[in-house]
């Protein structure tokens, strides 16, 4: 029997949890007050959020009124969302000796562990304060993603997660036009560029007061949590699952993965969605 070769059928994609092709990621700074409002909001659309927290300034009401220390713990314990280094002092890192970098993120990360009791291993740079010896230093200190204020406006996954450039801030203009796309749209409706969509949208939830403009991250929830194919997730739940499906082994022909890591990953190959269990592997069916 002749067979048809379609060679764009024979490339693998990355499929988030449960075979799903999209996800929708939010990253807010600071810790300020209007954050438990933003929690509500989240909570009332199944979203999820990392957080990123200073451990210096708790208490600062005349720097976009933070929580104390307390109201901190009592806001974002419970292992729903995600907590986050943002440094200490939220200085500019690259401006400073990198000794006095590596104090701001060990000083902010023991905080960070002993307050929530958790690994913290993620980073947003405060003020957008980078560099490529910051970016090195990162995974000595435990750090898998750091993410960055550099807005692609596209749905791509980080090739690096030491400068992971997020999809759009919430005040940018091209925040409807982003969402009405991705909402109407899918990876699964093209021939060749299959590869799954991630929305990654942050900002300071003090904005929505400075503005009073708490319709848009409203609007925004709404539009994502009715479609089916998205799965919400954590910065750090991305980055974990991202780096276990990127860990998957395939035979010489392609025809079979084995799946090292500690969690069950998705891939579609040939138009069929396939889970890979952790430490198992999968032989693909022929067309």
């Amino acid at each position: 029997m002749s067979k048809t070769f379609r060679q764009m059928f024979e490339e693998k994609y990355m499929r988030f949890p449960g075979g799903r092709c999209k996800a929708v990621t939010l990253s807010y700074d600071d810790g300020v007050k209007a954050d438990t409002r933003l929690l509500s909001v989240l909570e009332k659309y199944g979203l999820k959020c990392t957080f990123n927290l200073n451990s210096a300034l708790f208490d600062c009401q005349n720097w976009h009124d933070r929580m104390d220390e307390g109201q901190t713990i009592a806001a974002f314990k419970g292992g729903v969302h995600e907590v986050a280094l943002h440094g200490n002092r939220h200085i500019f890192m690259d401006k400073v000796p990198l000794p006095e970098a590596v104090r701001e993120l060990v000083i902010n990360r023991q905080w960070l562990e002993g307050a929530f009791g958790c690994i913290v291993n993620g980073l947003a740079y405060a003020y957008n304060g980078y560099n490529a010896e910051i970016k090195r230093l990162l995974p000595s200190l435990g750090i898998k993603y750091a993410r960055t204020t550099n807005s692609t406006h596209s749905f791509a996954l980080p090739d690096d997660f030491c400068e992971w450039n997020p999809t759009c801030h919430h005040t940018e203009g091209q925040l409807g036009e982003l969402t009405q796309k991705f909402v109407s749209s899918s990876p699964l409706g093209e021939f060749k560029h299959r590869e799954p969509w991630l929305f990654y949208l942050w900002g300071h939830s003090y904005e929505f007061d400075d503005s009073d403009n708490w319709d848009i991250i409203e609007n925004f929830a709404r539009a994502v949590s009715v479609d089916k194919e998205v799965w919400f997730a954590t910065n750090g739940q991305v980055c974990a699952y991202v780096s276990a499906y990127r860990s998957l082994e395939f035979s010489l022909d392609g025809e079979m993965a084995f799946n090292p890591s500690y969690m069950p990953v998705w891939l579609e190959i040939r138009g069929k969605i396939y889970c890979i269990p952790s430490g198992g592997a999968v032989k693909f069916e022929e067309e």
